[in-house]
């Protein structure tokens, strides 16, 4: 009887057990003795982790003896710090701290010296730390959705930067060391609190998406006109009232765009002056042939 019992109390444990919280994988793999290298998977390209949505609000001390990991992903969790240790994993690649509560990052990350992907998305970033800059690799970074108003003047020294985001930040300008990354082809300063796009925007020869939506702009620079690799410029949500008369020039919009997902030219939403409303309603054409007669004629 006392074994029945014992029985029946042990398969309730085993059921209790199944029900129970589903432990994070790598404290799964701690309390079950394995290698922390264990968590590792090693792809065609990286050798990637992944601890994506575990609850963390502190990152586990074994994490920095991974030296391999090259691909790391630490995005959707509660982290509020990221330790100097950070420059420890010096093999890394692409690393994504997006979705936390972080208010800055270590200078440490200036040691990353091989990593080319960047995401610091919806956090809590004040400021930018110089060091980024010794990350001369770097071709994609994303500080979108944080509290960023100006970055330091040693951006200017990440030469192989091809996509930056800045979207859903307090900029007021862009900042001036924007315009030295010739190699930029996206930049996104959406949901900002811009009021102009400086003429030096036409330093930026290489530039395909350009999305400066739901801003304060009041107008569109006559250099960024000359940018002929332009397939999408999105002012949508501004100020603007009249436009360019060398927009014509932008031969690489195809269209008068309205799903935002399209490229082309978005003017939507602006306070445009007549007959400019009814011009765009024509389509692209139609709007270059009214700027190119109107240039001709002054």
């Amino acid at each position: 009887m006392g074994s029945e019992h014992s029985k029946n109390e042990e398969r309730r444990s085993m059921v209790f057990l199944r029900k129970g919280p589903k432990l994070p994988a790598w404290e799964d793999a701690l309390l079950a003795g394995r290698e922390p290298k264990s968590l590792l998977k090693r792809g065609l390209r990286y050798v990637s982790l992944s601890l994506i949505m575990k609850g963390m609000t502190t990152t586990p001390d074994f994490l920095w003896g991974l030296h391999e990991v090259q691909k790391l992903n630490l995005s959707r969790n509660q982290l509020v710090v990221i330790p100097p240790s950070l420059g420890k994993l010096d093999r890394l690649v692409v690393l994504n701290l997006g979705g936390n509560c972080l208010k800055c990052l270590p200078k440490e990350i200036g040691l990353l010296r091989n990593l080319k992907v960047l995401f610091v998305n919806m956090n809590c970033l004040k400021e930018v730390p110089a060091e980024v800059s010794l990350c001369r690799k770097l071709e994609v970074l994303s500080l979108s959705h944080n509290c960023i108003s100006q970055l330091p003047l040693s951006f200017t020294d990440l030469t192989n930067l091809r996509k930056l985001n800045l979207s859903n930040n307090r900029f007021v300008q862009i900042p001036l060391c924007i315009f030295a990354l010739r190699s930029l082809d996206f930049l996104h300063l959406g949901s900002n609190k811009l009021e102009n796009i400086a003429e030096s925007i036409q330093y930026l020869v290489n530039l395909q998406i350009f999305i400066v939506e739901n801003n304060n702009i009041r107008s569109l620079p006559r250099s960024l006109c000359y940018i002929s690799t332009l397939e999408l410029l999105n002012a949508d949500y501004n100020a603007i009232q009249t436009l360019p008369d060398d927009l014509y020039l932008l031969r690489r919009l195809r269209r008068i765009a309205w799903n935002p997902m399209d490229k082309g030219l978005h003017i939507a939403h602006n306070p445009l002056a007549r007959p400019l409303p009814e011009v765009v309603e024509g389509g692209l054409d139609a709007l270059f042939n009214y700027l190119r007669d109107k240039k001709e004629r002054n």
